[in-house]
């Protein structure tokens, strides 16, 4: 999912806006946006599909913290 910007509004049957709070890395090492709803989700730095470099570098995940991403898990909780 992309980073979205607080200002633009966000289609909420694709996902409801989350503030990233958090990190971690999953079972095959992969980094993990935790969000301030309370679930997870991917930030991989995968070009050409996903660019994401600020995910390799502990400054760059630092930078991003309360970035705001689209979460569709809490579409699906509903």
């Amino acid at each position: 999912m992309p980073i979205v910007e607080d200002a633009k509004p966000v289609d909420e049957r694709q996902g409801i806006p989350r503030r990233i709070v958090g990190y971690h890395r999953d079972e095959l090492g992969d980094w993990v946006a935790e969000l301030n709803c309370g679930h997870g989700q991917h930030v991989r730095h995968d070009p050409p599909w996903q660019v994401r470099p600020w995910v390799t570098t502990e400054a760059g995940r630092a930078e991003h913290l309360g970035t705001t991403l689209v979460c569709v898990r809490c579409i699906e909780a509903r």
